[in-house]
């Protein structure tokens, strides 16, 4: 699989462009900032965008939906429980100084359980709150990967002190996607560094828990 990462945004969020190795068609995770960026290298790799795929909609996630979705023609699926803020994106930005951003109904949600198939990857819709109330985790089981919003990072995890942000529930979501995945599988986040399951298992303090 052919991975790309853009840290875009004053919140210095990661979006992700990948597709199955020399494929025409891909798919972007989390468009959260400088759509012109992610645009340029859509346009260099020469694919066609399949969907746009968010993780939770916190506004830095979010924030180029709209536009990336307007020029590419690619359907948006989302959260369900977080699709209101999709919609309506400036009235749940919780800090001056940021956006404005333009709001985007989604084209198809989700709830976790789903198995899609996009762009020649077959997608397996994790449910991982705790960050969020509707966060998702997308995970491409052939290619031991996983797209983890803002639930595990390089060392560290997601927020819990933003609404909806529960830490027990997070904990429990991250217990989840280290026993049913290996190792081995990479983990794509929101923010920070490229890393993989069984690294942050032996090694990240917030999972200490876990290690045994």
């Amino acid at each position: 699989m052919d991975v790309r990462m853009f840290t875009v945004g004053q919140v210095a969020e990661n979006c992700f462009l990948l597709r199955a190795d020399g494929a025409d068609h891909a798919l972007i995770v989390d468009p959260g900032d400088e759509a012109p960026k992610i645009l340029a290298a859509v346009d260099e790799l020469g694919v066609e965008v399949d969907a746009i795929l968010v993780t939770h909609t916190h506004f830095d996630h979010i924030g180029a939906v709209a536009p990336v979705a307007a020029a590419t023609g690619a359907p948006v699926w989302c959260p369900e429980l977080e699709s209101p803020v999709l919609a309506d994106i400036n009235s749940y930005v919780p800090w001056p100084g940021f956006g404005p951003f333009e709001s985007y109904e989604a084209d198809h949600t989700i709830s976790g359980g789903e198995k899609l198939e996009l762009a020649g990857l077959e997608i397996d819709v994790i449910f991982t709150p705790g960050h969020s109330p509707g966060h998702v985790t997308y995970s491409i089981p052939s290619e031991r990967a996983i797209f983890s919003g803002d639930v595990l990072f390089q060392g560290s995890v997601g927020r819990v002190d933003l609404p909806g942000g529960d830490g027990p529930t997070l904990m429990e979501s991250i217990r989840t996607l280290v026993e049913s995945h290996p190792p081995e599988t990479s983990v794509y986040p929101g923010h920070m560094g490229i890393t993989t399951l069984g690294a942050e298992r032996q090694s990240n303090p917030f999972l200490a828990e876990l290690a045994g």
